[in-house]
C-alpha cells in the first residue's frame, strides 16, 4: 500500500519495555546495511495516544508514510538481523508488553492536499 498504520495496545505497566524495544528497533534500522531498512527508518514513526486504549491499555501507533514497497516490517525479523544474540530476550519483552493483538490498516493515497 502507499502507507499504513498499526495500532498496538500495550499494558499500562509495560510501556517502558515497549519503548525500550522501539529504541532497539530504531537502532536496528539505522545500523542496517540494507538500503530498504534506511528507507523504512525514514518513514516509520511511533506515536503514543494521549487517550487510553482498549481496557485501560496505552495505545501506540506506527505510522508508516510512505511505505517501502516490498519491505518486510516484521519487528522480530528486523531485530534478529541487528541483534542475533539478543533477539530472544528483546522479543520476550516486546510480546509481554501487548495487551491485545495489533490492528493493521493499509492506506491508499486519494489526495495529497499539499500538492
Amino acid at each position: 500500500s502507499d502507507a499504513g498504520m498499526i495500532f498496538n495496545p500495550v499494558k499500562a505497566d509495560k510501556t517502558a519495555d515497549f519503548e525500550m524495544v522501539m529504541g532497539k528497533l530504531k537502532e536496528a534500522l539505522q545500523k542496517s546495511d540494507k538500503p530498504e531498512r534506511k528507507q523504512q527508518a525514514a518513514s516509520w514513526k511511533v506515536f503514543k495516544s494521549l487517550e487510553p486504549g482498549p481496557s485501560g491499555s496505552v495505545l501506540y501507533i506506527f505510522v508508516i508514510d510512505p511505505a517501502v514497497k516490498g519491505a518486510d516490517y516484521t519487528v522480530s525479523k528486523i531485530l534478529a538481523e541487528a541483534f542475533p544474540t539478543e533477539v530472544q530476550e528483546i522479543f520476550k519483552a516486546y510480546a509481554a508488553a501487548y495487551a491485545g493483538g495489533q490492528s493493521l490498516v493499509n492506506l491508499q493515497l486519494v489526495q495529497n492536499l499539499a500538492q
